[in-house]
């Protein structure tokens, strides 16, 4: 495994027209440069019981909620690192704790198959979870393409873009290729500020300029609604 990674910030999420967004991109360019992976399409599996009860606690809004899932940068072949991700929000701040295994290893440990390669704090946290959860299992798959960027000569502030929000509850492996339904409407990007203080003031200017109002929304949630609503027509359809 590799260092573990602790995350402590709040993320403010805004929807973006095209043109919304080449306007905020080239007014912030002055102050933020591309992170390390740049533009990178990232997919996840998301594991919950088998009634769903994460997704759909988290969709009561409430004052604490928290997930797990496993995520890569690239489809990922059984040697190749992934990072098991527990992240946790309470009163709008999220915590964010990850580790990175190879995703064989990940398959493996969070199906119960074998204990986490090495101890540390954050596995323990896992182990917690899964005992507490009892029947998590990967339940969806998600995938976005990402551009990422950070603020220069700090790093603290970061702006990602995310389009084409792809899921899917079959072939349910890091292995698999990129397919699946979209959640967003056609031409829409999801723009999310991440910072663990205040917003800078040229971020504040560039979003006022723009007209932009900050929305609630999780991805994961959005598929199971979608998932839900396909349930429903399909029981009147049979009823």
């Amino acid at each position: 495994m590799a260092s573990p990674m602790v995350f402590e910030r709040y993320e403010i999420k805004y929807f973006l027209t095209r043109e919304q967004k080449d306007a905020v991109l080239s007014a912030m360019a002055p102050h933020m440069e591309p992170d390390s992976f740049g533009r990178s399409t990232i997919r996840n599996l998301y594991y919950d019981t088998d009634n769903y009860r994460l997704v759909r606690r988290s969709l009561e809004r409430p004052l604490y909620k928290e997930k797990l899932r496993v995520r890569s940068y690239c489809t990922a072949k059984p040697e190749d690192e992934v990072f098991i991700e527990l992240k946790k929000k309470y009163n709008s701040i999220v915590y964010k704790r990850r580790t990175g295994i190879r995703e064989k290893e990940a398959a493996d440990y969070l199906a119960g198959r074998l204990p986490a390669p090495k101890r540390c704090q954050i596995t323990d946290e896992i182990d917690y979870f899964r005992q507490f959860y009892g029947t998590l299992a990967p339940r969806v798959f998600l995938s976005y393409e990402r551009e990422a960027f950070f603020e220069k000569g700090d790093g603290s502030f970061r702006v990602t873009f995310d389009e084409n929000i792809l899921w899917r509850t079959t072939d349910l492996s890091l292995e698999a290729g990129i397919y699946g339904e979209n959640i967003l409407k056609p031409g829409q990007i999801l723009m999310e500020l991440k910072t663990a203080g205040s917003i800078p003031l040229w971020m504040v200017d560039i979003l006022t300029g723009q007209k932009l109002q900050r929305t609630s929304f999780s991805k994961y949630g959005s598929a199971y609604t979608t998932m839900l609503i396909r349930e429903k027509e399909e029981e009147e359809v049979y009823a």
